[in-house]
């Protein structure tokens, strides 16, 4: 059991490493966004799990879940709101972006 808490704790390790790269290495707010929402969503779910795994205790374990259910419930809100400003800021895209399928309501929403 304390072979498998260890990979679950590596593996969430990793992608909280990955979402820091990502948001250093991403151009702009909206990829930086959703790297740092996805991977370190992940890393927090694997490293919880991992605890949970390692102590076994059943109120551990059910705080774990219930963290994990929370995160899965308010990071794609937080995610959402944050690129929603950006939006409303008129934050610039990268110059690599291809299509902006949301180009006609920023024109609406800056004349407004």
């Amino acid at each position: 059991m304390t072979t498998a808490s260890l990979v679950l704790m590596l593996i969430g390790s990793i992608w909280i490493c990955l979402a820091g790269l990502g948001v250093l290495r991403m151009e702009d707010v909206f990829l930086r966004m959703s790297a740092s929402t996805k991977a370190a969503t992940l890393g927090v779910t694997t490293l919880l799990l991992g605890s949970a795994l390692f102590f076994g205790e059943l109120a551990l374990v059910l705080r774990a879940v219930i963290a994990i259910l929370f995160l899965y419930v308010t990071a794609p809100v937080a995610a959402h709101m944050i690129g929603k400003a950006a939006f409303m800021k008129d934050v610039d895209l990268s110059e690599k972006t291809i299509q902006n399928d949301l180009q006609d309501y920023q024109e609406w929403y800056r004349k407004k």
